[in-house]
């Protein structure tokens, strides 16, 4: 028997740009976007509407990652979207991503988490924090180390 334990967490990334342009670029979602992360995954993309796509992580051979694949819904309105993981190792957890405007050529992202883990038997709560306080480090470091440089770079080529 296993034990479904969540965890959850959030994170704030500041970002240089405007929101909107900031949005645009973090819901450009596309193949190439594999080459931001070290671990030489390749990505698929199949958009099933205007605001709704399925996007398939798949691990380089040798890696040994899990294949992941995510149902991302957009909410232009709000300059917010989530990621749904359907098959893979975390299933059915959800991640929700919002930009905020802080000024005319800055942004921040708003970041919560809610990642399923399956587990053999139930964690003491100290324990569950203590994966969730991790979740959050390891993901805010990939937006500080990789994605808002790479957003920044790409919107800000003179700087």
């Amino acid at each position: 028997m296993t034990v479904v334990v969540s965890l959850r967490y959030e994170f704030r990334q500041p970002l240089r740009a405007s929101a909107d342009r900031a949005f645009a670029w973090c819901t450009d979602f596309r193949p190439s976007d594999g080459r931001l992360f070290e671990d030489g995954r390749t990505r698929s993309i199949r958009w099933l509407a205007p605001d709704a796509l399925v996007m398939t992580d798949t691990p380089a051979p040798g890696s040994g990652g899990s294949r992941i694949t995510r149902l991302v819904r957009i909410f232009p309105e709000q300059r917010a979207w989530t990621n749904t993981h359907l098959a893979g190792p975390f299933r059915y957890s959800q991640f929700w991503y919002r930009v905020v405007a802080d000024g005319a050529r800055r942004s921040r992202l708003e970041f919560q988490g809610l990642k399923l883990e399956r587990h053999p038997r139930a964690l003491r709560t100290a324990e569950v924090a203590r994966r969730s306080a991790a979740e959050g480090r390891s993901d805010a470091s990939t937006w500080r180390s990789k994605l808002a440089p790479a957003l920044a770079a790409e919107l800000n080529p003179e700087r």
